[in-house]
């Protein structure tokens, strides 16, 4: 079937829009397997035989899928946690009643009462501590007002000396 280069020109429009059925594009497939072509059309020519070679050409080369060796790590972790969480459970049941003050003995007793007075020792010296540091957060507050103040008093002076038109100390030294 020799087709005529109009017909082939409105088929090119349509491929070019996507607008083609299958048979169409057969058509331009063999038009262009033609040996004589349109000098015009010349342009379409590789475009369609890169299509007709790669449709022939076939992957040959194994492709090595990597096996998921994490899938055991999951399955270790997984038997860690039920067996701490089993350890826990045995460790629950099997663990005595906790002891109460009386229970203990004199000499834990002694300990006990030691380490108490130890901690409320360490404790009223920590908040003594703390309310120092709070009354130095205190002066160091007043004393950045401060020096707020004596800023305003030097630019009061120093615009002072302009008006006055006295020189500056700076002035004089140049």
């Amino acid at each position: 079937m020799v087709l005529d280069s109009k017909h082939i020109e409105r088929l090119l429009e349509k491929y070019d829009n996507g607008e083609t059925t299958l048979k169409e594009e057969q058509q331009l497939r063999e038009y262009f397997a033609q040996d004589t072509i349109e000098p015009h059309l010349e342009p379409y020519k590789p475009m369609f035989q890169y299509f007709a070679n790669t449709k022939q050409e076939t992957f040959t080369k194994d492709v090595p899928l990597k096996t998921k060796k994490r899938s055991y790590i999951y399955q270790w972790i997984s038997v860690a946690a039920v067996i701490v969480i089993m350890f826990g459970i045995f460790m629950q049941f099997n663990n005595p009643a906790p002891k109460t003050f009386s229970d203990l003995s004199e000499e834990e007793q002694l300990a006990y009462n030691q380490a108490k007075e130890a901690m409320d020792l360490l404790s009223t010296k920590f908040n003594q501590g703390t309310s120092n540091a709070s009354v130095l957060g205190i002066v160091g507050t007043q004393f950045d007002k401060g020096a707020e103040k004596v800023e305003y008093v030097s630019e009061f002076s120093k615009t002072t000396n302009k008006i006055l038109k006295k020189p500056n100390k700076e002035n004089k030294n140049k």
